[in-house]
């Protein structure tokens, strides 16, 4: 099973995508261009599903076998770091009703709606994208754990 250990890599750049596609969807809405923001959107929504499949197997089959990765940072590098897991763990909890209801309002046309959550969702999810790149980056480039 040497495609595990690369899950990690795997999930970081699906969170990347998902960035890169948020951010072009809010370039495209803003100008307009409704048909390409809903491209994009959809495209975002299929990396963070992907992500969210490979980080539960990640969770609960490769974990289980092999132990968790723990992140090898002290003092106030190790306390940033939960921080920052904390709020991407619990905004990604909440984002996930989010994304589904801003997508379903949206896929109903019910525009004003849309809009109005949407305002309130893509911060958020936003947000829990580039940390998660950032802590893939942590745990496993910037501070590699010892061994």
């Amino acid at each position: 099973m040497t495609v595990q250990p690369s899950l990690p890599l795997v999930n970081a750049c699906l969170n990347a995508c998902a960035t890169v596609l948020l951010l072009g969807g809010l370039l495209a809405i803003k100008q307009g261009r409704e048909k390409l923001h809903e491209r994009l959107m959809i495209a975002a929504s299929i990396a963070s599903a992907l992500f969210l499949a490979g980080y539960l197997y990640y969770h609960f089959v490769v974990i289980p076998a092999v132990g968790v990765t723990k992140f090898a940072g002290t003092g106030a590098a190790r306390t940033a770091y939960y921080a920052m897991l904390a709020s991407h763990v619990v905004l990604a909890v909440v984002n996930l009703p989010l994304v589904l209801r801003t997508l379903f309002l949206a896929y109903r046309e019910r525009w004003t709606e849309h809009r109005r959550l949407a305002k309130v969702t893509f911060p958020i999810w936003l947000y829990v994208s580039v940390t998660g790149v950032l802590v893939y980056y942590l745990l496993y480039v910037r501070q590699p754990p010892a061994g």
